[in-house]
């Protein structure tokens, strides 16, 4: 499974979001293919080619053409949250 996380400059919260999944994937003990972090302009384009992203709730709808095509997009209210990204994980059946 690959995840992808976006962020409006693909700098600093995309690379803690990052690091909150990580944190989270170790936990549960999922080991992804791939987890890449970038800026809403890439992400928009690349989103396909991977299984899951997480973004900023607000951001979630610039996914729409990558869901079409199977990407599951999770929006979170709180980015830095690794309480909110695994229940979001658990919901969508992931973990």
């Amino acid at each position: 499974m690959s995840f992808m996380v976006c962020c409006a400059n693909g700098a600093g919260s995309s690379l803690m979001m990052k690091m909150t999944m990580q944190k989270v994937l170790d936990k549960v003990g999922l080991k992804p293919s791939k987890v890449h972090h970038c800026a809403l302009s890439e992400g928009k384009t690349a989103a396909a080619q991977y299984d899951v992203v997480f973004c900023a709730q607000n951001f979630a709808s610039m996914f729409k053409g990558a869901q079409e095509k199977g990407t599951l997009v999770i929006g979170l209210r709180n980015i830095m949250s690794p309480q909110e990204m695994e229940q979001k994980m658990k919901d969508n059946g992931i973990i």
